[in-house]
């Protein structure tokens, strides 16, 4: 049996492991705190991350890289900005790295496929993404992803195997840039969105707002070479409706705070789950100017991180000039 391990002890990296030895496979997950290896080894648990789970038994815990490394499939679910240290850290690597993060390296403007690859030339490397709460997979409710394989079929015959489950279901593509726009650009949008709810501006504007950021999403990623069929589905407009949609979303409820009247500074410090649209942010719209892309909504959500005023910044957007929907620059 192929062997497969997690990287990655947060709530999705737990819920992933969770899911994955619902059929009694064995689990190999990574944990940054020996004290959660501890905790998830004796008693099934990840209180600090996950609380409402039970793992399996077949889930165990290491805080050994070089464990991980002599695994087949490894699904990375490091924090974006964490993960090219991550997996420079390991002294070997699997031949397949499926990444489960969503985002754009800071510090580069990398999309997470360039810095696996970079860290892990010898692996071959997929995406999964799509519209997935955590509490939702662990608890074994029905999911649809969207598995992004740069390996071609070739490799979806080898690893779509190893993740699908009767209530997980994997949709083949060989877009990889697709899949990583859609889940990264989402994560900013859903701040957004958690803003105007915090404001209490209505599910109109809401709506508004998914539709008019999907067609952001969809204008950077024809950008840079993604499809637009991949950004129509589950691991681009699916993911946008429900991380725009929820507090369980942890972008969408920063939004809200923000919304709200609390300050960036202080919700980001007091997080011990990561936002990445907070991080995602200012990069993209670093990429957008250099693509020529337009993406005011993008943009208004770097201000309001940076400390503008949420009303004032929902008035600018408001204030923008008439312009026929489709085929528009912003």
């Amino acid at each position: 049996m192929t062997s497969v391990g997690v990287l990655g002890a947060g709530a999705w990296g737990t819920a992933l492991a969770q899911m994955l030895a619902s059929d009694g496979r064995d689990v190999l997950i990574w944990a940054r705190e020996p004290e959660l290896v501890e905790q998830i080894n004796a008693h099934h648990t990840n209180t600090l991350f996950l609380p409402s789970a039970t793992l399996a038994k077949t889930v165990r815990a290491t805080g050994d890289l070089a464990e991980m490394a002599q695994l087949d499939v490894l699904l990375v679910v490091t924090p974006a900005q964490h993960m090219g240290s991550v997996l420079a850290d390991m002294p070997a690597h699997p031949a397949d790295l499926l990444l489960c993060s969503k985002g754009i390296e800071a510090s580069s403007g990398r999309l997470m496929n360039d810095v696996a690859r970079n860290a892990a030339p010898g692996s071959a490397v997929a995406v999964l993404s799509g519209p997935t709460f955590a509490h939702e997979v662990a608890a074994g409710l029905p999911t649809a992803v969207t598995l992004a394989c740069s390996g071609g079929e070739a490799q979806w015959d080898r690893i779509s195997p190893v993740v699908a489950r009767h209530t997980f279901r994997p949709y083949y593509s060989d877009d990889v840039t697709g899949a990583e726009i859609g889940g990264a650009v989402k994560n900013v949008l859903a701040i957004a969105c958690g803003v105007v709810d915090g404001l209490g501006l209505g599910q109109n504007a809401r709506a508004a707002l998914i539709a008019r950021g999907y067609a952001e999403m969809l204008r950077f990623g024809e950008a840079l070479g993604a499809r637009a069929e991949t950004l129509a589905g589950l691991c681009g407009l699916g993911d946008l409706v429900l991380t725009c949609s929820s507090t369980s979303s942890r972008n969408f409820s920063l939004g809200k705070a923000l919304g709200e009247g609390q300050k960036a500074e202080e919700l980001m410090a007091d997080r011990r789950t990561v936002a990445e649209g907070a991080h995602t942010a200012p990069v993209l719209v670093e990429l957008a100017a250099r693509h020529g892309v337009a993406m005011p909504i993008v943009a208004a959500v770097y201000g309001l991180i940076k400390g503008d005023d949420p009303r004032t910044t929902v008035s600018g957007i408001l204030a923008r000039p008439l312009k026929a929907e489709q085929g528009s620059a912003g």
